[in-house]
């Protein structure tokens, strides 16, 4: 039995090996490139590959360019050749437009990425506004690159594949060096998948590595060295719109991380190892791009590493960590547009494409120990704007509104310091008195105020709130996002987020100063700050050298400091001071009256008790009478 059993195997495996000989001589399988040339199921659009990875392998088994003579793709240089079985000559760009209520996005086939994002509801001085900010060479965002932040981006042709009106997709094979390192050989297929909603500023990006059964792994060497990656998802060189220079005060970039429910600021080229980020952010004044990796655990690094064009760059590299799997999905979510309550707001509800809740993305338009300030000042101003339609009146009434709000505590710091000047005698008495025992002057101040019933800090109130409120109202006005293009007198203030202009001498500067505007604004601030400063000054003030310099110096310092700021912060001081020096006549006309009622309670009670002088009438006290002596028992 054990015999015919063997021969029974034996004589399967012959027949086996003998009809796969006859198969392979007779029925040779068809070549892929034979049926796309019939007419058969032919790739949506045709790219070299495999590709050899550059600096991994040499590039010599197949016909290469000679030097400096590098195959080049609508400008872009490939440095990659195709493998020996592929065919060498490249083909050409191709260019896929995204086109949505919001934005049009134009992504390449170079590398896979997207090189325009234009918003359609926004403008800059150049017209449409560009999200992605190029210098002297078109901008690659979204690009991979095989290892660290520090390894070249793949920029080869990929195959394109159109899904539908808002979703393409790019894929291209790789080839590995046989026996190189952990590398182990073989080939890979690296997909890119965007996919846009019609009506968001935010996208979804899926990125695919599928090694098959040839790739045991992926871990690449950045070209600087240091800890291996299986790829880095790059963003860059720079978020719009475009600006001549980065200052820090009329357009900047902040870098964020929202980590554990709280926004923290990064800062740059630093590696973020093992970021358990929720979401990651660079901020401009009115614009962001915000990144959502869908990772367990990733490494970030925000870099503003310079280059042709672009002197102030903002980079954001998500570093994917070297993989021990031959397959892997990565999902990233994207947003790039406005910092607006309403467009961002709707990632906390739910209500969006993605069904994401509770990312608090808001928190990239809002920080700081003054937010809460600056939310409660935001919401009257809109509230106005409702009623007038007018962000200049709108801005007028919210001042007037602060200004109401705080007189009661301004009414008490003017009483405070009418008190102040009536205690200086006796204050100074004690200071003469006491100079030489600081200790026991302290002490006596202090009996004496209890005494009187003052508090020397009353006088200060007022003003130490008015700081916070100064600074929130700053910041609302030079970062609020509906003031920009918000005009308040046509021909004169067409948009309160940029400063006014009367009129533009340009090309020409003044030197030094490098304006090359004549604004009214700073003028008219000037005039009001030195009225301000002239009614609300005390009588010691007036005798005081020092504080008279302080007076006139002051507003002209601050000229030159706000000269180029957004003129809805100019219209803002101007108002305030005008309304604080209407405040302060009256707050003198009702210090006035209660100066003249005292002196009469005074006169009063000097009549009452010891009658004048007779010469015309200052009152003078009683007469002193000697004490009674006692009788003695």
């Amino acid at each position: 039995m054990e015999k015919r059993t063997l021969l029974a195997v034996v004589l399967s495996i012959t027949v086996m090996l003998v009809f796969y000989f006859v198969q392979g001589l007779f029925m040779p399988v068809p070549d892929p490139a034979a049926q796309t040339a019939a007419g058969q199921s032919a790739p949506v659009t045709a790219a070299p590959g495999p590709v050899p990875l550059p600096g991994l392998v040499p590039v010599t088994e197949a016909p290469v360019p000679a030097a400096g003579n590098a195959t080049e793709v609508a400008g872009v240089e490939t440095g990659l050749s195709a493998a020996a079985n592929t065919p060498a000559v490249p083909l050409n760009e191709e260019r896929v437009s995204i086109d949505t209520d919001l934005f049009t996005a134009v992504l390449s086939n170079v590398g896979g990425d997207l090189v325009s994002w234009k918003l359609k509801e926004h403008s800059d001085q150049n017209g449409s506004l560009e999200m992605i900010f190029s210098g002297d060479s078109e901008a690659h965002a979204l690009t991979v690159a095989f290892g660290n932040q520090d390894a070249a981006p793949v920029s080869t042709l990929f195959n394109v594949k159109r899904i539908d009106d808002y979703t393409v997709e790019f894929f291209q094979d790789f080839v590995l060096p046989p026996g190189t390192g952990s590398y182990g050989g073989g080939t890979f297929r690296l997909t890119k998948r965007y996919s846009f909603k019609p009506s968001e500023y935010m996208f979804e990006l899926t990125v695919s590595l599928d090694g098959g059964y040839s790739v045991s792994g992926f871990n690449f060497p950045g070209a600087l060295g240091g800890s291996g990656a299986a790829y880095t998802l790059g963003f860059g060189p720079q978020i719009g719109p475009y600006f001549e220079k980065l200052d820090q005060r009329y357009e900047y970039r902040n870098y964020y991380s929202f980590i554990n429910g709280k926004r923290k600021t990064e800062k740059v080229n630093n590696v973020l190892n093992n970021s358990r980020a929720t979401w990651s952010a660079i901020a401009g004044k009115y614009f962001t791009f915000i990144a959502i990796p869908y990772l367990a655990q990733y490494d970030m690094v925000f870099s503003d590493k310079p280059e042709p064009g672009v002197p102030g760059a903002s980079r954001l590299y998500i570093i994917r960590p070297s993989l021990n799997a031959s397959r892997s999905e990565d999902v990233y979510r994207f947003y790039l547009g406005p910092k607006t309550q309403d467009a961002l707001a709707v990632y906390n509800n739910g209500r969006n494409g993605f069904d994401i809740r509770d990312m608090q993305l808001i928190d990239v338009a809002s920080g700081g120990p003054l937010a809460p300030l600056e939310k409660v000042l935001k919401w009257l101003l809109m509230i106005f704007q409702g009623i007038v339609h007018n962000y200049g009146v709108a801005i007028i009434l919210l001042t007037l509104l602060v200004k109401v709000l705080l007189f009661p505590l301004t009414k008490k710091g003017s009483e405070s310091t009418l008190k102040m000047q009536a205690l200086a005698p006796k204050i100074k008495e004690i200071q003469d008195k006491y100079k030489e025992k600081p200790q026991e002057m302290n002490a006596k101040m202090a009996e004496f105020y209890k005494k009187e019933g003052y508090n020397p800090l009353s006088g200060c109130l007022p003003m130490l709130l008015q700081i916070p409120i100064f600074f929130a109202m700053y910041s609302l006005f030079n970062n609020h996002f509906d003031l920009r293009g918000a005009m308040f007198i046509p021909g004169w203030i067409p948009d309160l987020s940029l400063p006014e202009s009367v009129y533009n001498f340009a090309p020409f500067r003044i030197p030094l100063l490098g304006w090359s505007d004549i604004r009214l604004l700073p003028f008219i601030y000037v005039g009001s700050q030195l009225l301000y400063g002239k009614v609300t000054q005390t009588p010691d003030q007036k005798s005081n050298a020092q504080m008279k310099m302080m007076l006139y110096a002051m507003p002209i310092v601050f000229f030159f400091v706000l000269y180029d700021v957004p003129s809805g912060l100019l219209l803002y001081w101007i108002m305030s001071n005008v309304l604080t020096m209407v405040q302060q006549l009256a707050i003198n006309k009702y210090m006035a009256q209660k100066r003249a009622a005292m002196a009469a309670a005074g006169s009063d009670a000097a009549v009452k008790s010891g009658g004048t002088d007779g010469g015309g009438g200052k009152p003078v006290a009683a007469p002193k009478l000697p004490p009674k002596k006692k009788k003695k028992k």
